[in-house]
């Protein structure tokens, strides 16, 4: 039953209207008085269900019971079949002389009304690898930094500028089965960072028991670099990239960054940039092992991996903060001595490739030298005159 808001009537109202003149005896006129109805609605009421019984006191359609100016089924059926041929409005409404207005509520009832439809977007091929460590995702996201809140906060654009405040580069991965997410920022976006922070990754996971074979990235500038190549091989790593303008290919980290963005960047109003970084692992430690995933079953990430929550790593999760030496980059980590499947040597290599790449005139020519001879990082031996047409450097390590 469809009443409007001001209706004195019912269906119950309607049959107590006729119980109270055919059994209680009332006048038609005495009985609407009782309902706050004029007499002629308790006399149509009443006729009504003299002719139909209870289904009479039901309210009808107000459709006409005639329209001679309705559409044609075949006329409507036509109109389809031009739209499905890609045709505009303006152009059916000339084929089959009709307005324009009647074309778009014909495509709209049959859901033609956009061209888009037509072509529909290709199915979503989902994957999961079956184990954790088989396939890391790795990507980078541009924040811009700043000093004071931005007008997303204050909705003034002229105050809240920080010119010259520079930009935070942050590398993200996750680990395609477990969702076991790791972030570190950087102030570059060059090879050397993407190596320093993958190094970052690998030691979190390892703290985890979690060692890699792959690692998927896309196709920036600092993934297709020299040095990360190196040291993916040092590593042990086999590396893939996306197809170019296929950044569903890399969906996890993709969406990955979504979340962050929503529920750490632009969660709240940070003071500075400074302030926003060091959110980051408290947001992260919540993302791993709180937060339940929804292509988990509503699980929590870490608890694919069997760890409890009250068992999580050491503290030293190779973050960051202000400008001081991550605390992954110390050689006396106990966590080099975890029995896990990974090249051991090799990390500890890919950290002095670091280092040399790093130094600067005759520091880094001893460097060279020292560990040129080393069985673990003689392949990984560049020429001093390469490093500095490069200008490779993290001189933010320091």
């Amino acid at each position: 039953m469809n009443t409007h808001k001001n209706a004195r009537l019912t269906v119950h109202g309607r049959a107590l209207l006729v119980r109270r003149i055919r059994e209680d005896g009332l006048r038609p006129i005495e009985a609407a008085q009782a309902m706050g109805v004029s007499p002629r609605t308790a006399y149509k009421w009443l006729s009504r269900y003299r002719a139909q019984g209870q289904a009479g006191l039901h309210e009808r359609s107000s459709r006409p019971a005639r329209c001679p100016h309705q559409l044609s089924a075949v006329t409507q059926q036509r109109i389809v079949a031009l739209r499905r041929e890609r045709r505009i409005y303006r152009a059916i409404s000339g084929e089959v002389d009709v307005p324009v207005t009647t074309v778009a509520r014909v495509l709209q009832r049959a859901g033609l009304n956009r061209l888009s439809v037509l072509d529909p977007a290709p199915p979503i091929q989902r994957y999961t690898h079956e184990a954790p460590g088989d396939l890391l995702h790795l990507d980078i996201k541009k924040l811009g930094r700043f000093k004071r809140p931005g007008h997303r906060m204050t909705g003034d654009r002229q105050a809240g500028r920080s010119r010259g405040a520079g930009w935070d580069y942050v590398h993200r991965a996750i680990d395609d089965h477990s969702r076991v997410s790791h972030a570190t920022i950087w102030p570059k976006e060059k090879g050397v960072s993407a190596v320093a922070a993958l190094i970052a990754a690998l030691r979190y996971y390892r703290r985890l028991g979690v060692p890699f074979d792959r690692v998927l990235t896309d196709n920036g500038a600092c993934y297709r670099s020299h040095v990360f190549a190196k040291a993916c091989r040092r590593l042990g790593l086999k590396h893939r990239r996306t197809q170019p303008y296929r950044p569903r290919t890399n969906g996890k980290a993709e969406r990955l960054i979504q979340t962050a963005l929503h529920e750490w960047a632009y969660a709240r109003a940070y003071e500075n940039a400074d302030q926003r970084a060091a959110h980051l692992p408290h947001w992260l430690h919540d993302y791993n092992w709180h937060r339940p995933h929804a292509s988990l079953d509503y699980h929590t990430p870490i608890s694919t991996l069997g760890i409890g929550v009250n068992k999580s790593p050491c503290s030293r999760n190779g973050f960051l903060s202000g400008g001081s030496k991550p605390a992954w980059f110390d050689t006396g980590d106990p966590a080099l001595t975890s029995h896990v499947d990974i090249n051991t040597a090799g990390l500890v290599a890919a950290e002095r490739f670091i280092q040399i790449s790093r130094g600067s005139g005759a520091g880094r020519q001893s460097l060279m030298n020292r560990h040129v001879a080393s069985r673990t990082t003689r392949h990984l031996q560049v020429r001093i005159a390469n490093i500095e047409a490069h200008e490779i450097h993290i001189s933010f390590l320091k």
